[in-house]
């Protein structure tokens, strides 16, 4: 940590090769600098010795003119600048360094926005107030979060101490942040809640309805596949029934519980409520019973804290301007990062998207957002997503194996689920979002529109009652459009070969014909 050199000059970096020649500066260069304990950031930044500007995989590049100066300020200065805010880089300095240290950039540069930044971040995370006068009240108000780099809050709060504008998407407690991406940019801009109710709106309302049943049971249901489990279809539709209810009620611990308690059909094994123990997603060793962590929770005596301060978030992100995909995939992947239940934090972190998105009437009021259906179909990538976040942060949790087979978390770990990068996670919810929309959601409507005129055929040609229209659908998806010989012998056998013939082919025109309008 004396070395004068803060910016590194190397062709590989935390095993990942440099696109260019070139020295690896801002956030990147201090984490290594200072050796704090935490992640490096998803985007190393490198200065260039031969002019180049570009982003590539993890990388960006800036010319050599862009070169900082070798000193923690003007490094700090620069991450600012063109990396945005980093929470928990900031958090982990601020514990590292003596006070006074901070106090003399103050000092040295009171006027500068950047050194108001870091003034307003000590005093913001670290709860203590330093001794310094306030800032000149002619300075004009700048918000903390760059919005052409991250996504903070249009309703910020003024810190007239630091003339500073408070514009982070959370408190001091939970506050996970997003950066602009092309990729995200694209989606919020196309506007896909105002398609999605304008296409909605020109559906019958009976249709409607009842495609919203048929969604609500099938995103029940694939919440618990995606848990392993194959739930009956009475726990199923009370699950569904419970998101159907998504957005009715504030979030809260005790909410978050009663749901808990709807969720596990059997709870005389597990302990309800926020855990009393450590826990860990992965397996144990066949032979030792060795945890083999695949993510590891919050410990047990933060768990208050952390909910307590994720649910602060969402009240700030219910403001109508803050972009409601952005708002659930911070609150719903936050909580299950935190994993604050034994059991059950899976299926609620996917009600908290539902939940989200009815509160900040992203769909048509009524109409259920069948967001699980869409993560099942793309489970590979939602573990991706998963382990994204989890498996860098097992570097940095110490543990140790408990008599039960448990884990026992023995360094502070808090601040790794208060303040992560939850781009990734944005990004991949948006991408399910945007597939639900347009392939989830029309399926089912399109299914229902071809089953009532399928039945329509059925009623006027041969009176056919509800249950055995609902019957025969079912027998002929089952046999790929034909009717079984055991189906034509017991339940269809009255009737005669012209008439199965016409409806096998009133059937295939209707199901399996061309689809393309």
């Amino acid at each position: 940590m004396n070395s004068v050199n803060i910016s590194i000059a190397s062709s590989v970096f935390q095993e990942k090769t440099t696109p260019t020649a070139g020295k690896i500066v801002g956030y990147s260069a201090l984490i290594s600098y200072y050796e704090l304990d935490m992640p490096y950031p998803d985007v190393f930044v490198l200065v260039s010795s031969n002019n180049k500007k570009m982003s590539s995989q993890g990388w960006k590049v800036f010319p050599a003119i862009y070169q900082p100066e070798e000193a923690p300020y003007k490094q700090i200065q620069f991450a600012l600048k063109y990396e945005g805010i980093n929470l928990l880089f900031f958090k982990k300095l601020f514990q590292k360094i003596e006070y006074k240290t901070v106090t003399d950039w103050i000092l040295n540069e009171p006027t500068s926005l950047y050194v108001r930044k870091i003034w307003f971040l000590y005093e913001f995370l670290m709860q203590s107030k330093l001794p310094i006068d306030d800032a000149d009240k002619k300075i004009k108000y700048s918000p903390l979060l760059d919005e052409k780099i991250q996504y903070g809050l249009t309703t910020a709060v003024k810190s007239s101490r630091h003339r500073i504008l408070n514009n982070l998407p959370g408190t001091v407690d939970f506050c996970p942040l997003i950066f602009k991406t092309e990729k995200l940019e694209a989606k919020i801009k196309a506007s896909i809640s105002d398609k999605t109710k304008g296409y909605l709106s020109a559906i019958h309302k009976d249709v409607l309805q009842r495609a919203s049943s048929f969604l609500l049971l099938k995103d029940s249901k694939a919440s618990f596949t995606i848990e392993n489990e194959n739930p009956g279809n009475t726990r199923a539709i009370r699950w569904g029934k419970a998101i159907g209810q998504a957005g009715g009620k504030q979030l809260s611990i005790v909410e978050l519980v009663r749901l808990q308690q709807i969720v596990i059909e059997n709870s005389r094994f597990i302990e309800m409520g926020l855990r009393k123990k450590g826990g860990f997603i992965g397996e144990h060793d066949r032979l030792t019973g060795e945890p083999l962590p695949d993510h590891i929770s919050a410990t047990a005596k933060d768990l208050e804290q952390l909910v307590r301060g994720l649910l602060q978030a969402n009240i700030l992100m219910e403001d109508s301007t803050y972009d409601a995909v952005l708002a659930a995939a911070t609150i719903a992947f936050g909580f299950v990062f935190i994993h604050p239940f034994v059991d059950g934090n899976g299926r609620l972190h996917r009600y908290i998207i539902h939940h989200i998105l009815a509160t900040k009437q992203f769909t048509k009021q009524g109409v259920i957002f069948p967001i699980s259906a869409s993560i099942l179909d793309h489970i590979d990538d939602y573990r991706k997503t998963l382990e994204w976040y989890s498996h860098p942060l097992l570097n940095h949790i110490k543990w140790k194996e408990t008599q039960d087979h448990n884990v026992e978390v023995l360094n502070e770990t808090i601040d790794l689920y208060r303040y992560f990068d939850a781009t990734k996670q944005a990004e991949f919810l948006y991408d399910c979002v945007q597939d639900t929309i347009e392939r989830i959601i029309p399926q089912e409507v399109i299914y229902l529109q071809k089953y009532d005129a399928f039945k329509k055929y059925l009623d006027n040609t041969f009176e056919m009652p509800d249950k055995m229209v609902a019957l025969l659908v079912r027998f002929l998806e089952q046999n790929e459009g034909q009717l079984s010989k055991r189906a034509l012998k017991k339940e269809f056998s009255v009737l005669t070969e012209t008439e199965i013939k016409d409806i096998e082919d009133s059937y295939n025109d209707l199901f399996l014909g061309d689809t393309t309008e």
